[in-house]
C-alpha cells in the first residue's frame, strides 16, 4: 500500500544532463504510481520528476513534503509543482502562499467547483469519467492501492486566490470533463492573467493520462522549455522558443 508519504521517483536518462523538477500532487484516490507513464515520458527529456501521495488523506505530510523538495538545492531548477484534479488545488495553495523555490506552476483538471466531483452509480462509470484510455483504464482496475470512489467525495481544499499567484502558470483541463466542466475552468481561471489554458479535445477529467497523454505530455515540455529560456521567471515572462513564419 502506498502512504500519503511515499514519493515515486524518475530521473533523466544517463549520460543526459536534468534540466529541471516536477513535484506532482495526484488527485482523489491516486497515489504518485499512477503517474508512471507521464513520469518516465517527462523523464526522458532530462526533467526528474517527484510523485507523492494524495494530500487529502494527510495535508501537512505531503505538503510539507512538496515544500521540501521545492527547497531542495541538489534537485534541479527550475522546480515546478504539478497538480492534478484535487492535487491542482493544493497546489495553487502553495503557490498562493509564496512557497520558495518554486519557479511555475502546472494544473491539470482543476475542480472549478465546489460541486466538481464524479456522479459515477459504480467503478465502470466512475473508469469512464476519469479516462478513455484502455491502457490507463487497466493500470486503474489492476491497482490496488487506488481508492475507488474518492472521486465522488468532495474536493477537501477550496480554490484560492488565483490573481494572488505570480508564477507563471500552464492549465491542462479535458474538453469532455463532466467532474469539473470546462466553462466552469474557464471561469476559474479568468482570475489569473497570463495563464496558458490548453483545452484538450476528446479527454475526460485525467487530463495527463487520457487518451492524449503525449499531447498533454508534449505540452509541458515545450512549457518547461521556454520556462528555462527565461530569464525572468515573472508570470508574463516565458520566452518563445519558436517563430512561426510565412513564406508564401
Amino acid at each position: 500500500m502506498n502512504s500519503p508519504q511515499s514519493v515515486h521517483a524518475w530521473d533523466e536518462p544517463p549520460g543526459i544532463a536534468p534540466r529541471g523538477t516536477l513535484v506532482l500532487l495526484p488527485g482523489r484516490g491516486e497515489h504518485g504510481g499512477v503517474y508512471e507513464r507521464f513520469g518516465r515520458r517527462i523523464a526522458a527529456d532530462g526533467y526528474r520528476v517527484r510523485a507523492l501521495g494524495d494530500a487529502a488523506l494527510d495535508p501537512d505530510a505531503v505538503l510539507d513534503e512538496a515544500a521540501k523538495l521545492l527547497r531542495d538545492e541538489t534537485l534541479p531548477g527550475p522546480r515546478v509543482l504539478v497538480g492534478a484534479d484535487t492535487g491542482a488545488l493544493y497546489a495553487a495553495q502553495l503557490a498562493a502562499h509564496g512557497t520558495p523555490g518554486l519557479d511555475a506552476l502546472i494544473l491539470a483538471g482543476l475542480p472549478a467547483a465546489p460541486h466538481a466531483t464524479a456522479t459515477a452509480r459504480d467503478w465502470e462509470d466512475e473508469l469512464d469519467q476519469r479516462t478513455a484510455c484502455p491502457t490507463h483504464r487497466g493500470k486503474l482496475s489492476s491497482d490496488a492501492a487506488l481508492r475507488r470512489g474518492a472521486l465522488a467525495d468532495t474536493p477537501p481544499a477550496e480554490l484560492p486566490a488565483l490573481d494572488g499567484i505570480f508564477l507563471p502558470v500552464l492549465a491542462l483541463h479535458g474538453a469532455d470533463d463532466t467532474v469539473s466542466p470546462l466553462p466552469d475552468a474557464r471561469r476559474a481561471y479568468g482570475a489569473l492573467p497570463g495563464v496558458e489554458l490548453v483545452s484538450l479535445a476528446g479527454t475526460r477529467h485525467d487530463a495527463l493520462n487520457d487518451l492524449t497523454h503525449r499531447t498533454a505530455a508534449a505540452t509541458v515540455v515545450l512549457f518547461l522549455e521556454r520556462l528555462r529560456l527565461s530569464p525572468d521567471r515573472g508570470r508574463h515572462a516565458l520566452a518563445p522558443i519558436a517563430t512561426r513564419e510565412d513564406l508564401a
